[in-house]
């Protein structure tokens, strides 16, 4: 294992308690009835802990978009062609994806990762519109072997540790969101090693719109693939290279950079929470940072929702992925700041707190 790596996963320090307590106590006089506000409030305190600061900074927000391609495709897993993640990605520096257009509207940035696309991005990248972290353009076929080498494995979340070190500096909140046509096969591979299920049938859905009647034919790639692999739940880095995708990788690593930075990090959907659960195998205590932006339309998200012991901010029938939940989750974080800046306390105000 690197120095990097290791050193990295060593920085990440649970949240602080002394500031979490300091923001409740600051949340209890504010003029309104006592916890008001839910789940927002709930929010500011979790962030207070996470940044060290009763501001709680969220207005540099960054979306950082992980791309790569899946040789598990080749097992007609999803109706689309691997073709269209590299297609995506034009769509997606052009601004005209679903994420661009909505984290425009919050006043978030996009950047977008190449991790491991099956195509030439060089002019993306030469233009700077695309960081390039490749791997290795594409994952090979989990239903024939494994993923990638226990090697790549590494280099793809210390890319995304490396890549959350230098945005921190000009980030407040950091976002996962992802591309890859097949990516919710190797994203239901890993939740059912995590989970224990024999018969991934339960946690596998559409994806992609794949037709209902071909669930089980996915539903048994993938248990083909485990029984073939034999990932250990034990350690994410097997789970990752028998299972996984490289952009997967990349999120756990950007999830536990982030931690590192203590800044924190909203998780989008079903494939960003796979991430999310190999982070959590990897540095347990990288949960503090996580923000789960909403509960997923895939099936098997439940499931991720219940191993990482979160509670999704919105619920709104979303299955696009790309960062889209968590871009929508932005003016929450957004709220919960102005709160702890803007609100007045009973004494501020000299409104009575008799009774409230």
């Amino acid at each position: 294992m690197s120095y990097y790596y290791q050193e990295i996963i060593d920085r990440v320090e649970p949240e602080d308690n002394h500031y979490r307590e300091l923001a409740r106590q600051h949340i209890i006089d504010f003029t309104m009835p006592r916890w008001a506000l839910g789940r927002v409030l709930d929010l500011a305190v979790d962030m207070a802990g996470m940044t060290r600061d009763l501001k709680i900074p969220t207005r540099r927000k960054n979306i950082v978009l992980m791309a790569g391609d899946h040789g598990v495709v080749a097992e007609n897993v999803t109706p689309q062609p691997q073709s269209v993640t590299f297609q995506m990605v034009k769509n997606f520096v052009s601004g005209g994806g679903g994420i661009s257009v909505i984290a425009r509207s919050v006043r978030a940035n996009v950047v977008v990762a190449d991790l491991g696309v099956n195509a030439d991005l060089s002019e993306f990248v030469q233009s700077g519109k695309v960081i390039d972290l490749k791997v290795k353009p594409g994952t090979g076929n989990l239903a024939a072997g494994p993923a990638m080498t226990r090697e790549d494995a590494v280099k793809a979340v210390e890319n995304g540790m490396r890549l959350a070190e230098k945005l921190a500096p000009e980030t407040d909140v950091f976002a996962t969101g992802e591309m890859g046509i097949g990516n919710t096969t190797p994203s239901s591979a890993i939740v059912s090693v995590f989970a224990g299920v024999s018969d991934p049938i339960s946690l596998v859905d559409k994806g992609a719109n794949l037709p209902e009647n071909r669930l089980r034919h996915k539903a048994d790639v993938i248990k083909r693939g485990i029984e073939i692999n034999r990932p250990d739940p034990a350690d994410g880095l097997d789970v990752l290279s028998k299972v996984g995708g490289f952009e997967i990788g990349g999120i756990a690593g950007l999830i536990i950079g982030a931690a590192a930075c203590r800044k924190p990090v909203v998780v989008d959907g079903f494939i960003s929470s796979a991430g999310a659960l190999i982070a959590a195998s990897l540095c347990p205590v990288c949960k503090d940072y996580m923000i789960l932006a909403h509960g997923s339309m895939e099936r098997g998200h439940g499931k991720m929702v219940e191993l990482l012991g979160k509670k999704p901010l919105l619920d709104l029938n979303l299955r696009l992925g790309e960062g889209t939940g968590a871009a929508l989750a932005m003016p929450l974080l957004d709220a919960a700041s102005a709160l702890m800046n803007e609100m007045s306390t009973f004494e501020s105000a000299e409104v009575t707190s008799e009774g409230l």
